[in-house]
């Protein structure tokens, strides 16, 4: 299955049909493998990587901005906090990572790959850290965090991965049975600053 094309593409507006397939995700090894998002160490919990004086002042005791995913194939992304706000469009990306950037008790607002915005149900999304290739050609997955290393895989463009642990400029990511490293200028999903408003 090919890894590329806009995300618009794998979005919809929530007045057109929705389209047949999610967010494509593969990984290039020998043959193409579906990527399959898990459990990730270390990034299992909203709240790892946000102090706890931090999380004391943000209504889900979790920091903002935060980056989390995606938790199922059809996520309703909309207008305002609520089921009453007409819908913006369906995300079609199970896994795909999002950075929360305002909240309220039930209601996350989150920032896409594209820049784009909506409020989602936190039912509808899960604290397991993912990223996106950003690359317009296939990223080469190293045996470690080092350019010279080994090249285990490639990383299509816009795939997803799990997302391991980061050391420097480099971090560990997962995708089917393949594990490596690749430069956090590769990845979407990473960024401290708010990726939207």
């Amino acid at each position: 299955m090919a890894g590329t094309g806009s995300l618009t593409d794998r979005f919809s507006a929530a007045k057109q049909a929705a389209p047949a397939g999610g967010l494509a995700k593969s990984l290039t090894v020998a043959v193409l493998a579906a990527l399959s998002v898990g459990a990730c160490g270390g990034h299992s919990s909203e709240a790892t990587d946000c102090p706890v004086e931090q999380r004391a002042h943000s209504l889900s005791g979790f920091c903002v901005p935060r980056w989390v995913s995606l938790k199922h194939g059809e996520v309703m992304g909309r207008k305002g906090p609520g089921k009453d706000y007409a819908a913006q469009w369906v995300y079609h990306a199970q896994g795909l990572p999002v950075q929360v950037v305002a909240e309220t008790e039930e209601w996350r607002r989150v920032c896409d790959p594209e820049g784009g915005a909506a409020w989602v149900h936190r039912s509808e999304i899960d604290g397991r850290r993912t990223v996106m290739a950003r690359s317009g050609e296939a990223t080469p997955i190293r045996s470690s965090p080092n350019d010279n290393a080994k090249v285990v895989g490639l990383l299509n463009t816009k795939a997803l991965a799990r997302l391991d642990r980061c050391r420097g400029s480099w971090c560990k990511v997962k995708v089917g049975q393949v594990s490596g490293w690749l430069t956090t200028e590769a990845l979407w999903g990473l960024a401290p600053e708010r990726q939207c408003r």
